[in-house]
């Protein structure tokens, strides 16, 4: 079995597992959330996104959390899913943004109406807008095993995706299993296949825990030689646009096992776990 000697988590709770939340979420209490993180070692968090008020309630206050987390010091990512949202990014001097497109063309059209071909057209001045001003892209592949609306995920279709990036300049390309529908075997051929096709690429894993398989996932996703992962603090989160996704792989899980494997990560265990509590008061889910 492969173990690497280093793993990097990405917490991406502030964003990804609080943004669906009905009700709302003070800044303040963003802020603690961020801030013990920070305490716990997370050095690269994705924090706020850069959305209309109006279609996500809960990051109206953006650009006071990314000027806090340059405050605090810490590595932001903050979503940007169009060109308005990029430019209110670089005003807030955010150092890392994301973007996102699905692999399934009809998971796109549900999302946000377009095809997967109009969605990385659409990326092209936005890669050349955030190059321009020296912001680290990460590009997410959302869907990119199974998807709610059309079942199985060609490896031609997230191929096709991937090119895009890779030719747009994408720093890290963050392959998600959106509805929690992926399996170990998949997850190793899938991984394993894109690093032979992409071999100067650096690829995340981005798992959710809908039917209990995340931890298997990330394993299978070491074999195939990944040593970056996504996950939320407490489990929180989940996808709006993907009917049964659940939560997030829970941050406390994954740190437990892979300190367990012997990797090195850069987050304390004890201090992570102090944590959760207060994260779970956030969501009315949990």
């Amino acid at each position: 079995m492969f173990i690497p000697k280093e793993v990097e988590i990405v917490e991406v709770g502030p964003r990804d597992g609080l943004q669906n939340e009905s009700l709302p979420i003070s800044t303040d209490a963003k802020k603690t959330l961020i801030a013990q993180l920070a305490k716990a070692g997370f050095s690269r968090m994705e924090t706020t996104s850069f959305v209309h008020p109006k279609w996500v309630p809960q990051m109206a206050d953006s650009e006071e959390i990314s000027s806090y987390c340059n405050d605090l010091g810490i590595t932001s990512i903050a979503l940007t899913p169009n060109l308005k949202a990029l430019e209110r990014a670089i005003a807030a001097k955010v150092p890392q943004v994301a973007v996102f497109i699905g692999a399934s063309t009809k998971f796109n059209q549900k999302n946000i109406n377009k095809t997967t071909s109009e969605s990385l057209d659409e990326c092209v001045p936005m890669f050349e807008r955030a190059k321009k001003e020296g912001i680290f892209i990460r590009a997410y592949i959302s869907m990119a095993f199974k998807c709610p609306f059309q079942g199985d995920v060609s490896l031609e279709e997230v191929k096709y995706v991937c090119d895009g990036f890779v030719e747009l300049g994408a720093d890290e390309i963050d392959v998600g299993d959106t509805n929690g529908k992926a399996d170990p075997k998949l997850v190793y051929e899938r991984f394993s296949r894109l690093r032979d096709l992409y071999p100067d690429t650096t690829f995340v894993g981005h798992f959710h825990d809908t039917e209990n398989m995340a931890l298997a996932n990330v394993v299978a996703a070491m074999q195939a030689g990944i040593t970056k992962f996504d996950s939320s603090v407490g489990g929180l989160g989940g996808c709006p646009y993907s009917p049964g996704a659940t939560g997030n792989l829970s941050t406390e899980d994954l740190l437990n096992m892979v300190k367990r494997m012997g990797c090195q990560t850069e987050v304390d265990y004890a201090e992570l776990i102090k944590i959760t509590p207060f994260a779970k008061s956030l969501s009315s889910k949990l």
